[in-house]
């Protein structure tokens, strides 16, 4: 990812804010408990993009100590095993696919999207399917490089949900996913949006590098789908499942808000007790309260069909 040029279209972006690596390095370790490996050092820029794309400059992807400690803490009360059997974007995505379908999915964790296209043919990508109890479908450890270049044409749907944001290089994913797909194929991404409740969380570093490198929105998704000449289907915002409503409590409950266009990150008195309030206030809520049925759109989904 070049500092300064957005990741999809190779357009000049402007310079929202710049945070220090120290201030994301602290939150991270205050916050989570785990030391965020690798984190550039120096200032990283927070940049948006024309097509509405904000993303870090310079950032890497987490690496496997990175999210083994993250994913060891989170997991202690069961959180991400439940928020990944049940995504946002599964029911929207099934609905498109059609029994006898071969559909990929990439960053498919335990494989729990299988469940819903029960008729299909799936195959699901995971740098480290062995760490989970309970793998559902057919998880595989092969590289999305190395897959395209084996089963290219293959697929009647290729599917990403809240994966894109998590890479250097999200042009290149999604290229090698439609690469997967015969003409007429599915291409169906769903990530975080931009802005909601995640974005709302002053310091929230858990939307920051080295696990989110990008913010989506629906022009992003847009342009990514026409630089890869696919014909845009559906662009969709989604709510917030029941099996993951900290976020929006605490995006709502906050006592203190971003604004939509930054600055996010700051090393106030105030932002980090506004950020510790906002926890514990979204951990009481979503103890107590049933999600609201008109809950913010917390993320966004695009469908594009390849020629």
């Amino acid at each position: 990812m070049t500092p300064g040029v957005c990741p999809i279209t190779g357009e000049p972006a402007a310079l929202v804010q710049e945070v220090s690596a120290g201030l994301l390095r602290g939150l991270w370790r205050r916050t989570f408990g785990v030391d965020p490996t690798p984190l550039p050092a120096g200032r990283i820029g927070i940049h948006r993009a024309p097509c509405g794309l904000v993303f870090f400059a310079p950032a890497e992807e987490g690496d496997s100590a990175f999210y083994e400690a993250l994913y060891r803490r989170l997991d202690a009360g069961g959180r991400v095993r439940a928020a990944g059997q049940d995504r946002a974007e599964y029911p929207h995505a099934a609905a498109r696919i059609r029994p006898g379908d071969a559909v990929l999915e990439v960053g498919a964790g335990a494989g729990a999207f299988a469940r819903f296209i029960p008729g299909a043919r799936y195959v699901g990508l995971d740098p480290n399917p062995g760490a989970y109890a309970a793998v559902e479908g057919d998880v595989r450890a092969d590289s999305l490089a190395d897959h395209a270049g084996a089963h290219e044409g293959e697929y009647d749907a290729a599917c990403a949900f809240q994966v894109i944001e998590h890479v250097a290089d999200p042009l290149a994913l999604a290229r090698d996913m439609a690469r997967c797909l015969k003409p007429g194929g599915l291409l169906m991404l769903g990530a975080p949006a931009w802005p909601s409740a995640m974005t709302a969380i002053p310091d929230f570093v858990f939307n920051a590098p080295p696990h989110h490198l990008s913010w989506w929105c629906d022009s992003a998704m847009i342009a990514l789908a026409e630089r890869l000449g696919l014909e845009v289907l559906e662009v969709r915002a989604l709510p917030p499942v029941a099996a993951q409503p900290l976020i929006h409590w605490m995006g709502r409950l906050s006592p203190l808000k971003t604004q939509p266009g930054g600055p996010w990150f700051a090393a106030r008195r105030s932002w980090y007790a506004a950020l510790g309030l906002s926890y514990l206030f979204g951990r009481a809520a979503s103890a107590l309260l049933p999600l609201p049925r008109n809950a913010a759109p917390m993320f966004v989904l695009l469908v594009a069909r390849k020629p």
